[in-house]
């Protein structure tokens, strides 16, 4: 199995080993386009890998600081408690890039610079970018992509 990301029709697809669809989700990239370089907030491009699965068994809306659940579960209510917070919930799928000075190592790095799969609260938007520079995801669709695929899978992200 593989993903792929498609930046300009803001989709991720699960594809199988002869490239057929198996699943496509709505996603939401960022929200200052691609790029890849240290505190830009932007997607960066190219072949990555799942390097960390994170939160298997843990519900629905679960939050994550630091890549660890608080064991508080995403309401209305907390995110009025904590206005401009980026939300990670569900589940994480950590990314490494694979192309030496492009997508890894130095300061173009994907998995230094902490950019994640993950789920965001159901009332962001999807279909359009906005995060600060993971892939967001509903948390239905991070929970079953989670399920789906192993560590390693590889991870195509395009922006054509």
């Amino acid at each position: 199995m593989r993903i792929e990301v498609s930046i300009s029709s803001q989709t991720l697809c699960l594809l199988d080993d002869l490239g057929q669809v198996l699943r496509q989700f709505p996603i939401s990239t960022a929200l200052k386009g691609v790029g890849e370089q240290k505190n830009s907030y932007c997607t960066p491009r190219g072949m990555h890998v799942v390097r960390a699965k994170i939160g298997d068994g843990q519900p629905l809306g679960a939050v994550f600081r630091a890549r660890r659940p608080t064991g508080e579960v995403w309401t209305p209510e907390l995110h009025a408690q904590h206005p401009g917070r980026d939300w990670i919930l569900t589940r994480i799928l950590w990314l490494s890039g694979c192309e030496p000075g492009f997508n890894r190592l130095g300061d173009v790095d994907s998995m230094q610079r902490y950019i994640y799969i993950h789920g965001t609260p159901d009332s962001e938007p999807m279909s359009e970018p906005h995060s600060h520079g993971c892939i967001r995801m509903r948390n239905d669709d991070v929970a079953a992509l989670f399920d789906l695929v192993p560590l390693h899978t590889p991870v195509m992200v395009r922006d054509a």
